[in-house]
This record gives C-alpha cells, structure tokens and sequence, in this order.
C-alpha cells in the first residue's frame, strides 16, 4: 500500500498579481494599463508512489523543484493541478531555523517544536533528555536559541524530528549538519529509522548520501520529471554524468549510457591519479632517497588499500629508521 502518491502533481507560481503586489499598486497598474502578470511552473506532471519503509532520494540541480514538491507532499502548498495522497503523520525538515522563537530557551523550543509536530507535553517529558543527548546540547539547555550557531540549531531540529517517532521524515539538506562526526551520527540514525519501517524522503546534493540512504529516485529537472526508478545505483551514476556533461537523458536507454559514461570517466580519473601518485614515487627513487620513498608508499597505500598493510611492520621499520 502507497504511503506517499502523487500524481500528475503541477505547482505554479504567479508573480504580480493582486495577493503579490497589493490593493493599492494593483489599482494604479490598471489604471495605466500596466498591469500583467507572469506564470511560473516549478513542478509540472510529477508522478511517483513509495511504500512504507521506502526512502526516496530526489535529485536534481538548483532550481529543479524539489522544495516546492516537498511543500506539496507536507501540506504546506496545495497543488494547481493534480493530487498528493499521505498516510501517516509527517516530520518535516525543510527550513530547519523556522519555528523556533530566538528569545526563548533551547528548551522552551524543543517542546514548542513539539508541540508544532502535534505531540503532547507528557510525550515530549518523555522525549526531550533524548533529544538533547543527540543533539549534544546538554552544556546549552537554558540558552536563548538566538544565542546558538547554526550548527547547534540545526542539530536541535534534526533530533527532534528523528526522536518522535513519526510516520514519514522529511529531509531536505539536513544530514549535512553539524561537523563530521554528527553527520555519520544523523547517517546512522536514519538508518535505525528506516529499518524500523519510518518511510523517508531525502533531498541532497551529495550522491553518496542518497546511494547510501535511497531505495528509489526521483530525478527532477527544471520542474519536470526526468525519472522514477528503485534502481538507485544507475540514477545516481547518470545524474552525476549529467552534472559534468549537462546531457539529460530522455529515456532509460539514454540514463543506462549516462551510467555506463560515468563508470568509465571515474574509472579513467582514477587510473589517471594512480599514474601521477606512480610518477611521484619515480622521481623520488629517482633522486636515491629510498626513506621518502617508502614514507610516500606508504601513504599512498594507507589511502588505497589500507588492508595490505603491516602497522606493526610499519612502526617497526620507523624505529629502527629513526634511531
């Protein structure tokens, strides 16, 4: 059964109109005959379905139409054409600084974020030392918000979204948050959540994000719909072809020689970067000094195939080198 539908889902923008611009300037544009008006599809006949435990990646470049499709799929924007059917209630990160009041404490903005998302204060005392031990905000609890980076705000948002338990997350450019280590934690988190059958929809710009996290794409291009596929690995490698070509596939044919493209162009990049890292050793046995050579080596080998060495071996042969 569809968790999430859309069908032939079209979002259109419209600029200069009466609710734009304002009683009084629409006036004095009519009286001048200089009133028109401008149309703007965003999206356009977006069709897609994804079951429950799905994690849907969407791709696409700046301008493609995630975000308004996002805003359709959680209520926020309603359709100019088509329909969006969601079962189950929605965490939703799309703006992960919004909602929050910067004159209130962290945690007076956690329960009010809660109770934003429809949960109830006895849920959110249950919740909410969870929350503030993943957002490693322990230090920070009566703080203004505004007092916080980014970063910790971000953090603050992400956990709760994570943490109470919702039908369908939501993400868009979140799991970037925060220094690396938070970012592998919020990683492994979305795992835990989709293995417990959370339905996920994930935008991000980073492809090894979405083939690690996505079950199934959806690849938007200026508003229209490129494809929908569960073969995450060909779109992904297609999409990251079209980045350095530009060429948009129109069929599957196509998006399979995009795929097969970039397996060939990382391939040659790769080899490319092995025979520079090969010239640098040449020349440094070259000049006869065989320590560098081996430190190079050795670094060359740590970053490739770390499994081949010996770090005992290793650590001995520094000793006896330094001495």
């Amino acid at each position: 059964m569809s968790v999430i539908e859309c069908n032939n889902v079209s979002i259109k923008y419209i600029t200069g109109d009466l609710k734009a611009i304002g009683l009084k300037e629409y006036v004095v544009r009519r009286l001048t005959n200089n009133y028109h008006i401008t149309e703007f599809w965003a999206d356009r006949n977006i069709t897609f379905s994804i079951e429950e435990g799905d994690m849907l990646g969407i791709i696409g470049s700046n301008g493609a139409g995630k975000s308004t499709l996002l805003k359709a799929i959680t209520g926020i924007m309603v359709p100019s054409e088509g329909s969006v059917k969601v079962k189950g209630n929605i965490a939703a990160l799309l703006e992960l600084a919004s909602g929050f009041d910067g004159n209130m404490t962290v945690k007076e903005n956690a329960y009010l974020r809660g109770a934003m998302l429809g949960y109830t204060r006895e849920f959110m005392n249950q919740k909410y030392k969870e929350i503030i031990e993943f957002s490693e905000l322990g230090d920070f609890e009566d703080y203004m918000f505004k007092q916080l980076s980014s970063g910790m705000k971000s953090r603050l948002a992400f956990a709760i979204a994570c943490l109470v338990e919702p039908d369908i997350l939501i993400l868009d450019e979140v799991l970037s948050v925060g220094d690396g280590a938070f970012r592998k934690k919020s990683g492994d988190k979305m795992k835990e959540i989709l293995a417990s059958g959370v339905t996920g929809i994930l935008v991000s710009h980073s492809l090894s994000q979405v083939r690690e996290l996505a079950t199934k794409i959806l690849w938007l291009d200026h508003g229209k719909q490129v494809l929908f596929t569960d073969d995450v690995e060909t779109a992904c490698n297609a999409y990251g072809e079209f980045l350095e070509t530009k060429v948009l596939p129109t069929n599957w044919e196509e998006t399979e020689k995009l795929s097969l493209d970039y397996i060939e162009r990382v391939r040659n990049e790769r080899e490319e970067k092995r025979a520079k890292e090969i010239s640098k050793l040449e020349k440094i046995l070259e000049q006869g000094d065989k320590d560098t050579a081996v430190e190079a080596a050795i670094k060359i080998i740590s970053h490739r195939t770390p499994e081949l060495l010996d770090l005992d071996e290793i650590r001995k042969w520094r000793e006896e080198n330094n001495s």
